[in-house]
């Protein structure tokens, strides 16, 4: 399941585009349940992409420069001796 969070955005659709008409200060949260793939891969020269997939065929996709990885690495690891979720 995706769930896409946009905060006021404003669009317009025009000849089959759609672009964004509004304010460039807005935010907006997606997040993705359920997950059925995971790919870790490397995304150019200096980052690393991890991709995520449900079973309706939806994406996430996250590129982090490699410090930023190795803390997600980190996290998962300390989650994995410290909690119940991993049992």
């Amino acid at each position: 399941m995706l769930s896409l969070d946009l905060d006021r955005f404003m669009f317009e659709l025009k000849e089959g585009a759609v672009k964004h008409v509004g304010p460039s200060n807005r935010a907006a949260t997606a997040k993705l349940y359920d997950v059925e793939g995971v790919e870790v891969r490397e995304f150019g020269d200096k980052r690393v992409k991890l991709a995520f997939e449900d079973e309706d065929g939806n994406e996430v996709e996250v590129a982090l420069f490699p410090g930023d990885a190795r803390e997600v690495a980190r996290g998962i690891e300390l989650l994995e001796e410290e909690s119940r979720v991993f049992e």
